[in-house]
């Protein structure tokens, strides 16, 4: 997922989309504890896409914040 189309997110689909990436992070993770993991990579796909997401997340409570205190 690109940083272009996070942005174009709703707040609601972000949550989403984050609870989502977790979970398939967490059946990856099992997936390659038990030798059943075909294409390790996808584990560093998911965790940067989470990372893209709360990053999205936090820049925009901090524009929230920011507009509140203005």
């Amino acid at each position: 997922m690109k940083a272009t189309e996070i942005r174009g997110l709703s707040n609601d689909d972000l949550q989403v989309k984050l609870k989502e990436g977790r979970a398939e992070l967490f059946n990856l993770r099992f997936q390659m504890a038990t030798s059943q993991l075909d294409n390790t990579a996808r584990i560093k796909i998911v965790k940067k896409d989470i990372a893209r997401l709360l990053t999205e997340i936090r820049a925009r409570q901090e524009s929230v914040a920011l507009d509140a205190s203005n």
